[in-house]
């Protein structure tokens, strides 16, 4: 993996614009935006319609080649809404498209290429007109959905609960079991004894977490000035 070549005081300034352009143009498309948050690279992030309410302690990453999309295409007045709690993390090309209702619990984690529709958003005979058969999803607390999974409409997937990398979610999925395939079905029960670790605990002291990453920043980058990073960008060597 390449390494970071920017200086310490360019990271915190690039991550300053980052946090300007969240609060600029992302901030009033939504209903509410909690606190804390984290959006890397957001102007990879496509927000359309409403109401779209994200939590405390969101972590968003969007990459140019695999943009996050939050939609609302209400099927009839008054539907359609997004969701989101607090500490979840959204993983680039994750896609989540509400025409009835999409509700995301605490502490839920979407890897990469997600997708969670509500709606067919077409008939099965009548290609033209949007479907009306849109039913609400529900994901609750600490739900981790891998890589590639699609939810479909009126699912419910209990706390706890992962779903493996390709599945597609058609029918409930308990709480505390790992469910995989095509249609994803049970393949395992958590362990009930096991100590369960949420990622509300790794915010459990915002303050003290901000501290210890611009720590690590700082001796992660250290040895980097601008000499150096213009270098890196205009003449890469071996090994950068």
């Amino acid at each position: 993996m390449q390494r970071d070549h920017r200086p310490y005081f360019m990271k915190k300034a690039y991550r300053r614009v980052e946090t300007f352009y969240v609060n600029h143009f992302l901030r009033p498309q939504l209903e509410s935006l909690g606190r804390d948050f984290t959006f890397m690279k957001p102007w990879n992030v496509e927000i359309f319609g409403g109401p779209i309410r994200l939590g405390d302690y969101i972590n968003v990453i969007a990459t140019p080649d695999m943009k996050v999309r939050l939609a609302v295409w209400p099927e009839k007045e008054n539907q359609g809404r997004i969701h989101i709690g607090n500490y979840c993390l959204i993983c680039p090309g994750v896609r989540i498209g509400s025409g009835a209702a999409i509700d995301i619990g605490d502490s839920c984690m979407m890897a990469k290429g997600v997708y969670v529709t509500d709606s067919d958003w077409h008939g099965i005979y009548n290609r033209i007109v949007p479907s009306s058969l849109a039913a609400p999803i529900r994901i609750e607390d600490n739900v981790w959905l891998g890589d590639s999974v699609i939810v479909c409409k009126g699912v419910t997937i209990g706390q706890n609960s992962i779903i493996g990398a390709g599945a597609v979610v058609t029918s409930d999925v308990p709480a505390n079991v790992i469910a995989a395939g095509n249609p994803a079905r049970v393949v395992k029960h958590l362990d009930p004894n096991e100590k369960m670790v949420t990622r509300a605990e790794w915010f459990a002291n915002p303050a003290k977490l901000s501290r210890d990453i611009d720590q690590l920043d700082r001796e992660m980058l250290h040895r980097n000035n601008l000499f150096h990073w213009l270098r890196h960008c205009l003449f890469p060597a071996k090994g950068d």
